[in-house]
């Protein structure tokens, strides 16, 4: 059985409305790489990304969706993207690549579907940030340095993202200023995805 359920999901809902009375944002930013050429990857290992990047944003956006339809005041979803979901990689992204790609469809699809009952759908893309997964690349070691200076040639801003980078992308989606906004992929991306 794959860890993604419809039950689990509606659960956490209803944890936090038991908790705070309502849900007014949804903010999913779980999800999971597994890099190996399409040649070398079993079925088993793509489906575990595309579980975790797009069955889990979707099952959790359904879910809290009931709920802020049955509160009858609109709401905030963002879905967390990456840079991958535009790009490609040469290393053995298939999978990250098409499950964030997927994500950047459904962020647009259910823009357009729940536009008119006042739920906006948005996503926010970074590309490189410091996190557990990606803290070796900051560090001083041989392998390090080279794929820092191999990433950073491509990063207009020269540097990699920090969590507090994405606070602003995040604050303005679940935020009043951003009711207009539904659809929209915001890339965290230090300019990377410009060329």
């Amino acid at each position: 059985m794959r860890p993604s359920t419809e039950e689990n999901c509606k659960n956490i809902v209803t944890q936090a409305v038991e908790a705070f009375s309502r849900v007014d944002i949804l903010v999913v930013a779980s999800g999971k790489n597994d890099v190996a050429k399409i040649h070398d990857m079993a079925p088993a290992r793509f489906l575990d990304v595309m579980d975790a990047n797009v069955t889990q944003s979707w099952l959790m956006a359904k879910a809290v969706t009931v709920q802020m339809l049955k509160q009858g005041e609109g709401g905030k979803i963002v879905l967390m993207s990456s840079a991958r979901g535009l790009l490609g990689h040469p290393a053995g992204y298939t999978a990250y690549c098409a499950s964030k790609s997927a994500v950047d469809g459904m962020t647009k699809a259910l823009g357009c579907e729940l536009g008119s009952s006042g739920i906006t759908v948005n996503a926010i893309a970074p590309t490189v940030f410091r996190s557990p997964l990606t803290e070796w690349m900051f560090g001083d070691d041989e392998k390090a340095k080279t794929t820092r200076a191999g990433f950073l040639a491509r990063v207009p801003k020269g540097r990699l993202g920090e969590p507090s980078d994405l606070a602003g992308p995040l604050l303005f989606l679940t935020s009043r200023a951003s009711d207009f906004y539904t659809g929209h992929v915001l890339y965290a991306d230090g300019g990377y995805t410009t060329g």
